[in-house]
């Protein structure tokens, strides 16, 4: 059978299968998988069909970045204050806390500071530009959520339990990616392997690597005494969960976040300084 006779056979078998009732939805993704392996739908395309079927199961709590990671703006703050911590974190929005009952009370958008930076700062109260907080369940669907999101215009939610005390938060950006998948460029890894060598003390690793494996590949003596992973130990020495473009030196190693989502950190580039003082231009 020639190539034209296979697509033709495929596309045949496609046009019985959605005739009928998909038996389920293991079935839909292996015709899927099999269309992608005859370069009829792209990579690309195939991991956000599969990341679409992915998101329709997915709840709220399944993505959210919990309490302890959030970092909220004090009602009583002054605008000084506030532009540092902005400056810092280099976040765009931030939950307002009373600093009284720790209740969150409204989103301050970085972007409304901007109109006191030329005016009087005695002026300046915070309560004046916070935008109403959006508070969702635990349970909340993802898809219902990105729909809220479109419609409200709201980009960041907070996330309470069924007793209504919060335990997190959400961004539009959290749910999107659950649908386009990770960033996929030259840093990719094979599937069954943790660590990539790219020559001259230079490796691109997942997150999840084992420190066992890391130390073995790279020669390095990580104790595994309090974390399993890579990816736990750079975490626990940044102090919170950092973004892609992150950097930081550990034990004569250099790390930078190549990708992380709202939970853990994906995917790490790595310098061993012990043998060389160039930093990777890659």
């Amino acid at each position: 059978m020639n190539k034209e006779e296979e697509n033709n056979s495929w596309f045949m078998r496609l046009k019985q299968f959605l005739q009928g009732e998909p038996k389920n939805q293991e079935e839909l993704v292996t015709l899927l998988r099999d269309a992608q392996i005859r370069s009829l739908i792209s990579s690309e395309t195939l991991a956000m069909i599969e990341g679409s079927i992915v998101f329709s199961k997915m709840r709220v709590r399944d993505i959210m970045l919990p309490k302890n990671q959030m970092i909220c703006v004090n009602k009583n703050d002054t605008n000084s204050e506030i532009i540092q911590l902005v400056t810092r974190t280099g976040h765009s929005r931030f939950p307002v806390m009373d600093a009284n009952s720790e209740e969150i009370i409204g989103i301050l958008h970085a972007k409304d500071l901007l109109q006191y930076q030329q005016g009087a700062v005695e002026d300046f109260d915070l309560l004046d530009i916070c935008r109403q907080v959006t508070f969702v369940p635990e349970s909340k669907r993802l898809d219902s959520l990105l729909s809220e999101f479109r419609s409200n215009r709201n980009h960041m939610a907070i996330v309470v339990d069924e007793y209504g005390e919060v335990s997190g938060f959400v961004t539009i950006e959290d749910v999107i990616e659950q649908i386009i998948g990770d960033i996929e460029d030259e840093f990719d890894i094979d599937e069954d392997a943790y660590i990539k060598a790219h020559g001259d003390h230079h490796y691109i690793l997942k997150g999840h690597t084992p420190i066992e494996e890391f130390n073995e590949q790279i020669h390095s003596n990580f104790s595994d005494e309090n974390y399993d992973t890579i990816g736990g130990i750079v975490m626990n020495n940044f102090g919170y969960l950092p973004k892609r473009g992150e950097s930081i030196v550990i034990d004569n190693f250099e790390f930078k976040v190549i990708n992380a989502d709202a939970r853990r950190i994906k995917l790490l580039e790595c310098i061993d300084k012990r043998h060389t003082t160039d930093v990777y231009k890659g």
